[in-house]
């Protein structure tokens, strides 16, 4: 199988008007799309306009997170000191529209805190970054939602306690008209897979006014899959596409997710340091199509990658008919994102490294981004997220340069 590259470096200006006419021809071949790290743009480059319909609604979890470095993580009964803390927002769909602000998005926020002091620096903290706070409910009394985050410096890894919030948000605190005013002018819902009574009541209500639905799937639970039938887009973690389809490898169960969920155009599950691996349905019913066997294909496909680059890369086959044995097939695209290696020296905190990887996907739709950039693109975001504590200090904006290459 052949399949031609195509590589980036840190091309002149001049040369920013060449991808954008590259882009719409992306879908015709397979290729390697490589992107920079960052590209040396002086300052006084035009930022690029943004998309035509910029709003998005996300609808679930924000929370106060207090976030602490640790030389190690404790064992029973051990006192130890933080090295840095920071108490900041977090929560799935808090995260992630504020990403999806800062690149320039119009986010409204369906979700539910306390008048407690938490509650009011979540409500601040959002605003402070652009997202509409006005459709999220304030209790009277309660407790707002808080976590709890320990960051090992030394394995790079987090641990999370989480404390819901109570009340939780329930389908009763939202009316039609209110609902109705969210939706208008709205490109795309995001839903986080949290208060799924209520995410469906939602979601029913966008459907019904024909907007696309975003699901992002952690883990199998009730209630879900009937969200999950709404969707458009679906973005998963690692271990959800197995446990939902009991299908024997990851991509067998992407193609169960795509032949399970007819609605869905693409089903993306994130792999942490060993990136995506994204399948994308095809409306070509071409008899003509080539058929190929799902495993050996894509174990064809997988060593096109090349390890030794640091920046996020995306690979892709071209149309093909995947079968996978026992499960069935779909006609489609196989892409597989490769995720910025970042020097341990720089790797801070993963803490809504998924967040910020699914905002960057909400702009990468509104703005009709092709799979091959977006998913460099969603993992430059994520990576930017990474070189700082907490979910959002790190998240970058439009105007920053490490993003001019995909922005253009």
């Amino acid at each position: 199988m052949h399949l031609e590259t195509i590589q980036l470096h840190r091309f002149p200006q001049t040369f920013i008007p060449f991808i954008s006419q590259l882009r719409p021809r992306l879908h015709s071949k397979s290729i390697t799309f490589r992107s920079t790290k960052c590209l040396n743009i002086s300052s006084s480059h035009a930022v690029p306009s943004l998309p035509d319909n910029q709003i998005i609604i996300g609808c679930g979890m924000t929370t106060v997170d207090f976030l602490a470095t640790v030389d190690g993580y404790p064992k029973p009964d051990d006192k130890i000191r933080t090295t840095s803390s920071k108490v900041q927002g977090g929560g799935n769909a808090g995260n992630a529209l504020t990403c999806a602000a800062r690149l320039g998005l119009k986010p409204k926020l369906i979700s539910k805190v306390a008048d407690d002091s938490q509650g009011k620096s979540i409500l601040e903290e959002l605003e402070a970054d652009g997202v509409d706070t006005s459709f999220i409910v304030v209790s009277k009394g309660g407790s707002s939602t808080f976590s709890y985050v320990l960051v090992d410096s030394q394995t790079k890894t987090r641990t999370s306690i989480y404390t819901p919030g109570d009340p939780p948000l329930m389908p009763d605190d939202l009316s039609r008209s209110m609902l109705l005013s969210a939706f208008e002018g709205a490109r795309l819902v995001y839903f986080d897979g949290m208060s799924i009574e209520t995410a469906l009541f939602v979601g029913q209500e966008a459907a019904r006014n024909n907007i696309p639905i975003l699901v992002e799937a952690e883990s199998p639970r009730e209630g879900l899959d009937e969200l999950l039938k709404l969707a458009g887009f679906v973005v998963c973690s690692a271990k959800f596409p197995l446990a939902w389809t009991q299908a024997p490898s990851i991509p067998s169960a992407l193609v169960s997710m795509l032949i399970r969920l007819p609605n869905v155009k693409f089903v993306i599950v994130t792999l942490g340091e060993d990136g995506c691996l994204m399948l994308e349905r095809s409306t070509n019913e071409d008899v003509s199509v080539e058929e190929r066997n799902l495993e050996s294909f894509l174990e064809l496909l997988y060593k096109e990658k090349d390890d030794s680059l640091a920046i996020p890369t995306c690979i892709s086959s071209v149309v093909r008919k995947f079968r996978s044995d026992g499960i069935g097939t779909v006609c489609g695209r196989f892409l597989i994102g490769t995720a910025e290696k970042i020097p341990d020296s720089e790797l801070i905190d993963t803490t809504g490294a998924g967040d910020a990887f699914i905002g960057a996907i909400m702009y990468a739709i509104c703005s009709n981004m092709v799979p091959e950039i977006m998913l460099p693109f969603a993992a430059q975001v994520a990576a930017a997220k990474c070189r700082a504590l907490g979910a959002r200090t790190g998240l970058p904006h439009r105007t920053d340069p490490c993003l001019a290459s995909f922005l253009c």
